[in-house]
């Protein structure tokens, strides 16, 4: 899908996107509250850089810079906790 259909799509089903990737956030840090040292960290890093790469997607269509440099902070956030969590990076 070249990038023009896709930022279409993501602009068709912005508020769509935006609302299941808040609710992605809400999910993966409570359960990290609930479960604590227990938590699948793997899985939790990498549904939060999920989230945090539709959110991102979703600030630059809309322009807005401060939640782009929010949501591109937590992908990168993101893609260090999955290489600690992997054992990759200590």
């Amino acid at each position: 899908m070249p990038i023009s259909r896709a930022n279409r799509f993501v602009l068709q089903y912005i508020k769509h996107i935006e609302m299941t990737g808040v609710l992605m956030r809400i999910f993966s840090f409570s359960l990290v509250s609930w479960m604590g040292p227990a938590s699948p960290f793997m899985f939790v890093w990498a549904f939060n850089t999920i989230d945090a790469v539709m959110l991102s997607w979703c600030a630059i269509l809309k322009k807005d810079s401060a939640y782009t440099m929010l949501n591109v902070f937590w992908v990168l956030v993101g893609v260090i906790g999955i290489l600690r969590a992997g054992g990759w990076l200590h």
